[in-house]
């Protein structure tokens, strides 16, 4: 038989695991803030681009199918990651900025 731990006890040690959790202040340094911020170019360009290929339809004879349909969406992430590493519209240089300056460091 296996024994449990008493209900208040496994609450106060989830309780202890969250405060824990919420007192580490995570931080962003040095060369990794251009990348997260490349990341979020990416991400917020891969969502303006998906609505472009929502309405098309791929069952024609030289279209992809259902394979189509089921990697369209990676073919989409994959667009707004190269357009983001080639410059994009700029908002990585905004947020990158705006990362430092919350962590109250110099842009």
């Amino acid at each position: 038989m296996v024994d449990f731990l008493p209900s208040a006890t496994l609450a106060n040690a989830m309780d202890g695991a969250a405060q824990a959790a919420l007192a580490q202040k995570p931080k962003i340094h040095g060369k990794n803030v251009g990348a997260v911020a490349q990341d979020f170019e990416s991400m917020f360009l891969s969502q303006m681009l998906s609505p472009m290929w929502s309405g098309l339809e791929a069952d024609g004879m030289f279209d992809g199918g259902y394979a189509e349909e089921t990697f369209r969406s990676m073919l989409v992430n994959e667009y707004g990651k190269t357009l983001a590493k080639t410059g994009g519209l700029g908002i990585s240089n905004q947020v990158k900025a705006e990362m430092i300056r919350m962590q109250g460091g110099q842009a």
